[in-house]
This record gives C-alpha cells, structure tokens and sequence, in this order.
C-alpha cells in the first residue's frame, strides 16, 4: 500500500457546530435497551436521500448503499489522525459482528471531495475493511448529504506555500443506518470496538 494510515504528531480539529438532535428514549422506543441513553425525539431527521461516487466511479443512492445494517460516518484519507483512528475501530466492530455471524458494513463519506478521488477513497476502505464503501461527490452533493445527517465539516486555511496539505474540520459521529427503519443510533468517538459491536448486534436482534 502507497499511503500509510497512522497517528501523526498533527491533530485535526473536529466540531459538531449548531446540531442538536436526541433518540426518543422510554417505554414508546423498542431499542431504548440497545441505546447508550437518549433523551426527546428526532430520529427521523437524522439521514435521507442522497447522490454520491462510489470508489468505482459509478453514481449511486442511499438506496444502493444502504442495504444492510450499515456504520457511517463523514471525514476524509487525507486526514492524518481521528479518521483512520475511528474507522479503524469501526472496522474492528465489524469484524467482531463478522465472528458472530452478523452481516453487517460501513459506508465512508468524504468531506473533500476536491482531493478525495474514488482511487483515493479505494485505497483507504480497501485498508480498513472489505466490507467499507468510500463515496465521494461534487461539493454540493457532499454538502447535501452532510446536511441530512446533521454533520458538519470546514476547510481550514491553509499556510502559504502548503495549500495543498489543507485539514478539514468535521465531525466525528457514527451513525447505524437501517435499509428499511433508516436512522437507529449514533456512536461518538470513544466508544470502544467491543461496545459498539454490542450495541449494533442488540439492535439487529431487536429487528431494527
């Protein structure tokens, strides 16, 4: 493999800037026991229709992607730490879900589609996971699918003579996405493999 995925001494800035949104919890939720806790409503609000690239190159849906139970989340390669820091513990959930017999995967949206060629995006799913797709886009259909998950993302400036090596902003949520039921919960950055995988495996069970 060309390019190496791995912690670096440069730390990317993540944000979640004006999103707030809650999981209905209580006796009228029937995976309130599968959420790490959750309080009001709006669920529905969370996901939606989207156009995007694969890493083939062919134009796809949310409803050629999402058709399992499916972990995704919003960064890009480029990023040289929470990114492959977080997909990688992604991946090993789904490895644990693998072992148990779970069918499961994850889905990679790039916030840099400028950089984020579908080689690009290849290389580094191809390095986390066989069953993690990489989808790209122009900048508005990546904004456009941003927006319906509530994410939020910003290209820093860069310095003079580096333009190039920019960072992105972004938030860091994972989100367990259903074909059928759509949005069932959202994962933050320290969640641990073996408690994710927990937790996905619940709501499967559950009939999620």
């Amino acid at each position: 493999m060309q390019r190496i995925y791995a912690v670096t001494a440069a730390t990317a800035i993540v944000a979640l800037v004006g999103v707030t949104w809650f999981v209905t919890s209580g006796e009228d939720d029937a995976f309130a026991e599968c959420r790490a806790g959750a309080i009001g409503t709006g669920v529905a609000s969370i996901g939606g229709p989207f156009e995007l690239t694969d890493e083939t190159g062919a134009l796809v849906t949310e409803k050629d992607v999402i058709t399992k139970p499916t972990l995704v989340y919003f960064g890009y390669t480029f990023c040289p730490d929470v990114c492959p820091l977080d997909n990688a513990r992604n991946a090993a959930a789904m490895r644990i879900l693998d072992g148990q017999g779970y069918d499961v995967q994850a889905a990679f949206i790039s916030v840099d589609p400028e950089r984020d060629t579908p080689e690009h995006l290849a290389d580094f799913t191809s390095y986390m996971h066989d069953d993690m797709i990489g989808l790209t886009g122009t900048p508005e259909q990546v904004k456009a699918a941003s927006q319906a998950y509530k994410t939020y993302f910003r290209k820093q400036e860069p310095e003079e003579g580096m333009e190039e090596y920019y960072l992105m902003d972004h938030s860091t949520f994972t989100y367990l996405m259903f074909p059928d039921s759509g949005f069932a919960d959202f994962f933050k950055r320290d969640e641990t493999p073996e408690s994710m995988a927990k937790r996905v495996s619940c709501f499967i069970d559950a009939g999620a």
